[in-house]
């Protein structure tokens, strides 16, 4: 049995810097990432300041990976007003940049 990877502060770190520079490098919108968000009980939560800047904060204490990496992606899609079929490519691109990124040591 394979054990799931929980998500560390530096699995963060490291994954929304390569997330930000993946939506940059493709001319998207990069916002803010934070853990963990200031509402309790919720998973992810997105924010729009009034300054058009956005921030993304996600809860990655006990929990997988590629689920921490799934919520900054859909942020980066919400802050760039991806939704159905048009936000299908990008979450594969930018899910698989950020995973691709994250190899756990051998």
């Amino acid at each position: 049995m394979n054990a799931v990877e929980t998500c560390s502060a530096l699995d963060f770190g490291e994954m929304s810097r390569f997330v930000a520079g993946e939506a940059r490098r493709h001319g998207l919108v990069a916002p803010s990432f934070r853990s963990p968000p200031r509402l309790e009980g919720v998973t992810r939560s997105v924010r729009r300041y009034p300054n058009g800047q956005w921030l993304v904060s996600v809860r990655c204490r006990g929990r997988p990976v590629a689920d921490v990496a799934a919520d900054m992606v859909d942020g980066v899609l919400m802050a760039n007003g991806l939704d159905g079929t048009a936000a299908v490519g990008w979450r594969i691109t930018l899910r698989a940049a950020c995973l691709q990124e994250h190899r756990p040591a051998a």
